[in-house]
């Protein structure tokens, strides 16, 4: 029996590439999916895993969400209540946080408390946004990088952004990178996660880890 994945479309992100890899995933991993790209809450109350994606500033990415109609209801429902696996990815990893402070304050949904905040480089020769590929460093084992090679040593994510989440429980950062400092690449609890990378263009290290979300049983 296949399982249904809900790729939310609300105006912002890589939907086309995000589904793309979403189903090269599960055909490589031999695990039945159906992956949806909706704005339809019906769609996304019925599925069983829910992915948001995001990419742009976080106040133009928190009206898209909120300007689809029943939609931040609705994750609120099968993701809180119901407890369904969730992925955010970018943005839509930010958006977990309790606010962002990307030129205005924003609320985000609170999921994962902290601040969004724009990263500040120890070295001054390093730019932002930070943009390309960055090895990650695991704070905690966890089903998602399970056979995925982290450290100096392991495989690259690929990141492009200006802002980071700066977590207020550590207990929730799972993977760092390093831009002239620390900065949130995975986040974690329950049957929450988020990634600050896109796994979608994150070749291995990216199919892999939406394998492990596919199969995942928070």
């Amino acid at each position: 029996m296949s399982q249904s994945v809900a790729i939310i479309d609300y105006g912002s992100g890589n939907l086309h590439s995000a589904a793309k890899a979403f189903e090269r995933a599960a055909q490589e991993s031999g695990i039945a999916s159906t992956i949806h790209v909706t704005s339809d809450t019906a769609t996304v109350r019925a599925a069983d895993r829910i992915v948001l994606p995001g990419v742009g500033a976080f106040a133009d990415c928190r009206r898209g969400l909120d300007a689809v109609p029943g939609m931040v209801e609705t994750l609120e429902e099968v993701v809180r209540a119901k407890g369904r696996p969730f992925l955010g990815i970018c943005v839509g990893m930010q958006l977990l946080a309790s606010r962002g402070l990307e030129y205005t304050v924003t609320q985000g949904l609170g999921w994962i408390p902290g601040d969004v905040r724009l990263i500040e480089p120890r070295d001054e020769s390093l730019k932002i946004p930070h943009m390309g590929w960055n090895t990650l460093h695991k704070q905690d084992e966890h089903p998602l990088l399970d056979g995925i090679e982290t450290g100096p040593q392991g495989l690259h994510a690929y990141f492009v952004h200006s802002y980071a989440l700066a977590a207020a429980r550590p207990q929730d950062v799972l993977a760092l990178t390093d831009h002239g400092g620390p900065i949130t690449a995975m986040v974690a609890h329950g049957n929450i996660a988020g990634t600050q990378f896109h796994p979608e263009k994150s070749q291995k290290l990216g199919l892999k880890l939406i394998a492990n979300f596919l199969s995942w049983k928070p």
